[in-house]
């Protein structure tokens, strides 16, 4: 009993000197980004900030991102909670209601996580420029949204399929329809999936 103690007290030694050694660049990003401009040298890269902490560095950062980091917000926020809500709703329907021909649409959304984006550049940009959508935020939330459907459709859908059928059953005596089925019993049990979608 000592020696199973023992090695796995060396196991998590060793793994915790292997995450401080990964976490040393991230440690010495934040110690010199609280350092004032004059105080950043290789030679004293690793002392402390003297004269205490300075974030006049992030205030300046962030009035030169911030308008690129608006633009980032506007597009990804949208983009992430529609392809999740899409995905959801496919992933429900193909996990829970087979249909003839299911499992080639699924496929099919499949496939479209392997085309690579510069084999449909140009005709994605033709068709962006004739809905009027092309270098405009919409447009590329529309694209991203679009693009996101296949992976979130697998991840729901593999989720979906492990939920037992007596829980919709249930629902279908409580007088639940499809659509009743998804809102007030599988959407709400999707919460952890949706969350992973989000920042896949």
């Amino acid at each position: 009993m000592t020696r199973r103690v023992l090695t796995h007290a060396l196991f998590y030694i060793i793994l915790i000197v292997l995450a401080g050694f990964y976490l040393l660049p991230i440690y010495l990003m934040l110690l010199t980004s609280f350092k004032s401009f004059d105080q950043v040298d290789l030679k004293t890269m690793w002392s402390l900030p003297t004269n205490g902490l300075h974030i006049a560095n992030f205030i300046a950062g962030y009035k030169q991102l911030a308008p690129n980091i608006n633009n980032s917000l506007m597009m990804v926020i949208p983009e992430a909670i529609l392809s999740s809500l899409l995905g959801s709703l496919n992933g429900y329907l193909l996990a829970k209601w087979k249909f003839r021909g299911s499992n080639l649409v699924f496929t099919l959304i499949l496939f479209g996580m392997f085309i690579p984006y510069q084999s449909i550049l140009i005709p994605l940009v033709k068709f962006m420029q004739a809905i009027k959508l092309y270098g405009d935020i919409p447009g590329l939330v529309l694209v991203h949204i679009i693009y996101g459907i296949p992976i979130t459709t697998l991840i729901f859908r593999n989720y979906y399929a492990g939920i037992e059928t007596e829980i919709l059953d249930a629902g279908k005596i409580d007088g639940a329809g499809l659509m009743g089925l998804y809102r007030y019993i599988m959407f709400p049990l999707s919460a952890p999936t949706g969350m992973n979608s989000c920042l896949r």
